[in-house]
Parts: structure tokens; sequence; C-alpha cells
């Protein structure tokens, strides 16, 4: 427990210190964030790079897992292209395909190294327990890995909502590995929680930095690897839900994005203005008070994630039909599969 606790504080110490030098570095390189459409809530530019110390306040996480594996080492390697591949993206654009490749590349960096959703849990069974995947299991891990990276830079559109939701989501994991008796997942995701409150008071409306892609995909990409071997590869009934809902804010927020524009014969790379924080900001709500009510979203949906990890099928039955009325009065009350007559187009990413 101890270790927990050590790997919050200096995850946070350090990231915290750094964030102001991220800022005079992103001057520097010029990785600023100009506003360049009315989907772009902050009106002057911002630098970004804030990642860059969100992801050194998570290495020294490492200085207290004690020992080295061959997952260990595909995570840091998986990250550490992931982070090259945002520093890159926010001084100069990249080519989607290119982002694409590298996601796909540092997911196969996981799974080459152990990291793989092999078996899920099947809660129904009698003779067995548990579903092989077998083949299966290559590309389904890679759809986690390079879905959960993009949803979580896809809600990375206010100051301080990444981050916080980020926080919110890592240390519902670490709780979860850490009564499944996944001690170092634990402590990983402590780190990274500390790593991500440490740059929250710069990110904060109003921001002094942006994470940026560097933040955004090394947060999705860390949680999503993280994630497999701390919660989807458990023996808890329903084990595969309890992730997508500890991240079920971004993921939620990116399916709706996707089914409204489908459902809109839009084209899913056309950004609009219907994501959950445009609707609220819509509805004369200020940054900071939309940022908290999608704060109070996300925890509600990870106490669920930590409920139904402790729960047999009957009670995650009932958490899970609690979750989809919760759900369904939200898609309706903020009317989130209708399209917005402000939707633009935008190059770079879905947001």
């Amino acid at each position: 427990m101890i270790n927990l606790i050590l790997a919050l504080i200096t995850a946070f110490g350090i990231s915290y210190f750094f964030t102001p030098l991220a800022i005079k570095l992103a001057h520097k390189l010029g990785a600023i964030d100009v506003p360049k459409d009315n989907r772009r809530v902050h009106k002057t530019p911002i630098p970004r790079l804030g990642g860059i110390s969100i992801f050194l306040g998570f290495l020294s996480a490492y200085f207290y897992i004690g020992s080295f594996n061959s997952k260990i080492l595909g995570m840091f390697l998986g990250s550490m292209l992931i982070v090259l591949l945002g520093v890159i993206d926010d001084i100069k654009e990249i080519n989607p395909k290119a982002k694409l490749t590298g996601q796909i590349l540092a997911a196969l960096i996981a799974i080459f190294s152990g990291i793989r959703i092999s078996w899920v849990t099947n809660p129904f069974g009698i003779e067995s327990n548990l579903i092989a995947l077998g083949v299966l299991s290559i590309p389904i891990t890679i759809i986690w890995i390079v879905g959960i990276t993009n949803t979580v830079n896809l809600i990375d559109g206010l100051d301080g909502l990444a981050a916080g939701v980020s926080a919110i989501a890592s240390i519902t994991l670490a709780f979860i590995a850490y009564v499944n008796n996944q001690e170092i997942s634990a402590i990983l995701l402590m780190g990274l929680t500390g790593a991500a409150l440490g740059f929250l008071p710069y990110n904060f409306n109003p921001a002094k930095i942006f994470m940026g892609d560097t933040g955004s995909l090394f947060l999705g990409y860390i949680l999503s690897v993280i994630a497999i071997d701390a919660v989807i590869k458990s023996a808890t009934a329903l084990a595969v839900i309890i992730p997508v809902l500890a991240l079920g804010l971004p993921i939620f927020d990116t399916t709706f994005a996707i089914v409204r524009r489908l459902l809109n014969g839009k084209p899913i790379m056309q950004a609009d203005k219907g994501h959950l924080h445009h609707r609220l900001l819509s509805k004369g709500l200020s940054q900071r008070q939309t940022v908290l009510i999608l704060y109070c979203i996300s925890s509600f949906l990870c106490i669920s994630a930590l409920i139904l990890s402790r729960s047999d099928v009957f009670e995650s039955i009932l958490v899970l039909s609690l979750n989809i009325v919760f759900i369904y009065y939200g898609i309706t009350k903020l009317d989130l599969l209708s399209l917005d007559d402000s939707s633009v187009k935008d190059s770079k990413v879905i947001k």
C-alpha cells in the first residue's frame, strides 16, 4: 500500500514541477494551439505539450514496482512511441493515416510483449468460466487499445476535462487492480493518477497549457494497456464491462458521435458540435460548470465499475440496468443523437 501512495505523490510532484517547463518548451518549438474554427472553446493561442510532464510523472512510478518483465518493457516502449507521435503532431500536424499506423504499432508492441486480451470471463458458463479468443485476441486487443487511445483524445475539448476524467478512471482501476492482487498495475495506475492531477492546476479553466495529443493519446494508450491485465483478464463476472464503465465518459461520447453522424447521413470523420460538453455548454453552463458536471458523470460510472467488480451476476445485471437508464436519460435530455446545425469539417481529428 505504501508504494501506491508514494507513486501517487511522486508522480504528482514531478508532473507539477515540469509543467511550467513544458510551457516554455512549447513556445520555443511553436507547439501552440491557435483556434481555427467555431468548435474551439478557447479564443486565444494556448501552448501544447503538457503531455510531456504527465508522461514524466508517470515514469516515476516505475521506481516503485520492484521488478521488470517483458510486459513492463513493452508498456514503456509503446508509451514512448505514442508520446513521440503526440509531440510531433503537436508541433506539426501528422497525417491521420500515419497517426493511426503509429497507434497500431504501439498496440502491437504491447501485444507481443505479452499484453493481450487472450480470454474473457463467461458469467453464464457451465463447464468453463472462460472464453478463449485464440487468433482473435490480436485484432480484438488492437481495437481495444487504439479505440481507447482515441476516445480519450476526442474528449480533450475543455480545460481540465481529459486530465480529470483520466485521473478518476485511473484511480478507480487502481483500486480494482489492488483488490485483484495486481499490485504492479495498481502502482502504475496510481502514478498515472498523480501525474494527471499534477498537471491539472495548470490545465483547469482558464488553462495555461493544453496536454495536446502528447497527453491525450498517452493517457488513452496507457489506460487501455494496463486495464487488460488489471481488470479485463480477471475472473470477475462481466469483467470486460468494468473498464468500459470506468472509461465510460470518453467511450460513450465517441460512440454517440459515430452513431449521430451515421443516423444523419454524415461521414463519421466529419466533426460537429454535438459532443456531450458542447451540449452542456449550449445550455448556458460555463466551462468550469460543464467540466465539473462531467467529472460527476464519470465518477458515477466509475462507482458503478467498482460495484460491478465485487458483484455476482444478478447484482451486475442490476447495476448495468441502472446505468442503461442513466445513459438513456442523458441521450434524450441532451439530444445527443441529433446533428448540430453548426457541424463543421476538421481534417485533423473527430472532436
